[in-house]
């Protein structure tokens, strides 16, 4: 039996507000990238504390997510994939910025059509999947999520 599949799980926030959508830019290997608002779930915090505690480090802003966009995976090679929850929030005031991560260069608010300009340098192919289906799909409940299971009970194998 072969090594055991581990995917990365992520979360991301696709934020939008009078039209346009809150993209951070970051550098990663040398390399201007852009993305929503995500990161990877952390050990003891569920998938929507994760998405608020990512969109407060990569923007400042303090948003709870309003629905699930969907779930996506994602290969970016032979040894690296993730699982990622993208989420989505409606704000009504395109608010100041504030990156708190050292990681983000700046976040900043951008129309559907610059987003898609940006398409040869987005940090995966799930920025702009993602965008398409919360403009044109169905938006799922946060309720379909469950983290009351979180810790195992005492004497647990699962």
């Amino acid at each position: 039996m072969g090594d055991r599949y581990k995917p990365n799980v992520t979360v991301a926030c696709i934020i939008e507000c009078q039209n346009r959508y809150l993209i951070v830019e970051e550098i990663i290997d040398g390399i201007k990238r852009y993305n929503q608002p995500a990161g990877h779930l952390e050990k003891d915090e569920t998938l929507i504390m994760a998405c608020e505690r990512e969109v407060f480090e990569e923007t400042g802003l303090t948003v709870s997510p309003q629905g699930l966009t969907g779930i996506y995976q994602f290969a970016a090679n032979d040894s690296l994939a993730f699982l990622r929850f993208t989420f989505f929030a409606r704000i009504e005031t395109l608010s100041p910025l504030r990156p708190q991560d050292p990681d983000i260069n700046r976040a900043l608010w951008l129309t559907y059509d610059e987003i898609e300009g940006l398409e040869q340098v987005l940090r995966s192919p799930l920025v702009l999947s993602s965008l398409d289906d919360f403009r044109n799909k169905i938006h799922y409940p946060l309720e379909l999520l469950n983290g009351d299971h979180l810790r195992l009970a005492p004497g647990s194998n699962a």
